[in-house]
């Protein structure tokens, strides 16, 4: 984007994060804290602020690169592992975009079937209505296609206009749901160590702004080139951080009340259970219209990313190929797979370690780069400023791969017996306490700038 062409300010960054955050994703990660570390609930509660407003204010940090280059995230990062070399970081995004679509769609497809249960008495179960549930994801899918595929000022509207409708009625919902709680028993739980609460807020930052840093800039090219970088970090931490610590808030209070939520296997359906009849639909309409406005922005981010590869394709045809595996990954997880849960938060262990290692090498090179060259991030051929050696800068891609083995050595992909990896450094005190994003942090930025690859002006 030309910087005569650019004329977001900070508040429309504001209303895209705030939507794209405010599902009941949020419910379950609060769960987690309270079933899964058993936190107390005043310690759930610092831990989300400390854990979402905390990971988006890396966001925010990242989205400042946006706002200099007027480009994606993934686009600029060329200019920091060189063309070929960024085809790793680029695959990895691609993974996360499609992984937290699938969550996103499979959870509205349930959200779908209880309605349905309740309005024409259908079976809420996706095995026994597997009809049903191929409509659901299909609704969903079409709905989010349509906003997305129709570009950046369509986007920023429905966002803006969308968050106030279905925030309404998740505050309706989350006043329904406090004034259920049994407050005698939430309030003996017993406090956790120190080393759960850390190890909380690692799940937390893993389970939102960590998977959103390598697109926040795809929203921030669009920003003026005078808006300043702490406008920029303050939009994405408080936009994204206001929704998630309420909700991952009340997560953990509903679960000190009743620990099932955690381990539901169909966590609307769990939520659902805790609400007073009369609130079940406007409950479903809200956890829909919320899944649907995270959707929104992944898919357009998802898109972007898929051309960022080189593939020779119309963004509109990216976002097609995007949905489609959507489409097929949730029909997966809800007919065949045996659970949700712990693949979620496997999934979003495994991915963190490779994103927080992109960001690690990215935020150094970002401190010290004066600007992009806009005609060199665009040219994928051997005339490009960002060849460097065949098509590769070795001291980024050596400092990326070094924290992501560094990252995994501390790193348990899931929770209990459903943990889908366990790195031979886990049970130290940097793994159980959940560091190894720290760790994978601390090694890739460190390199990077050991190296010298922070140097590079171009």
């Amino acid at each position: 984007m030309p910087a005569g062409e650019r004329h977001g300010h900070p508040m429309q960054l504001f209303w895209v994060w705030f939507a794209a955050n405010i599902s009941i994703l949020g419910l379950p990660l609060g769960a987690t804290l309270v079933a899964v570390q058993h936190l107390a609930f005043w310690q759930a509660a610092l831990v989300a602020v400390l854990g979402a407003a905390g990971s988006f204010a890396v966001v925010g940090v990242v989205s400042i690169a946006g706002r200099r280059g007027g480009a994606p995230g993934l686009t600029l990062s060329r200019a920091v592992f060189g063309v070929r070399g960024n085809i790793g970081p680029t695959i990895v995004s691609l993974v996360s975009r499609l992984g937290w679509e699938t969550v996103n769609t499979t959870t509205a497809a349930f959200a779908f079937l209880s309605l349905c249960a309740i309005l024409f008495g259908a079976n809420a179960d996706a095995k026994a209505s597997p009809v049903l549930t191929v409509v659901g994801v299909a609704v969903f899918v079409l709905l989010t296609v349509t906003v997305s595929g129709l570009g950046h000022a369509v986007l920023v509207a429905v966002q803006r206009w969308s968050t106030w409708i279905f925030g309404a009625l998740n505050v309706v919902v989350a006043v329904s749901l406090v004034t259920r709680i049994h407050w005698g028993q939430v309030f003996a739980a017993s406090p956790a160590p120190v080393g759960a609460m850390i190890a909380g807020v690692g799940t937390i930052a893993a389970g939102t702004g960590i998977g959103w840093a390598n697109a926040s800039a795809d929203m921030s090219r669009y920003q003026s080139p005078s808006v300043r970088a702490g406008s920029l970090v303050a939009s994405a931490a408080a936009g994204a951080g206001i929704p998630l610590v309420l909700l991952i808030s009340l997560g953990s209070l509903v679960s000190a009340d009743d620990p099932s939520l955690a381990s539901a296997g169909d966590p609307v359906a769990a939520i659902r259970e805790l609400l007073p009849g009369w609130m079940a639909v406007p409950y479903l309409i809200a956890a829909f219209g919320g899944l649907l406005l995270s959707n929104h922005l992944s898919v357009y981010s998802a898109g972007l990313t898929t051309l960022t590869l080189g593939i020779r394709l119309k963004r509109v045809y990216a976002v097609v190929v995007d949905i489609v595996v959507t489409f097929l990954g949730s029909l997966y997880f809800m007919l065949v797979a045996d659970g949700f849960y712990g693949p979620f938060i496997a999934f979003i262990s495994l991915l963190a370690v490779p994103i927080t290692a992109w960001v690690g090498v990215f935020v150094v090179d970002m401190v010290r780069r004066r600007d992009y060259d806009p005609v060199a991030l665009m040219d994928v051929h051997r005339t490009s400023a960002y060849w460097y050696r065949a098509g590769c800068e070795p001291r980024a891609l050596l400092s990326w791969a070094a924290a992501i083995v560094a990252g995994y050595l501390f790193t348990t992909a899931g929770t209990g017996d459903d943990a889908w990896f366990t790195g031979p450094l886990a049970g130290t005190w940097l793994g159980a306490n959940g560091l190894g994003w720290v760790v994978t942090f601390a090694v890739g930025a460190g390199l990077y700038a050991a190296l010298g690859g922070a140097r590079i002006r171009r």
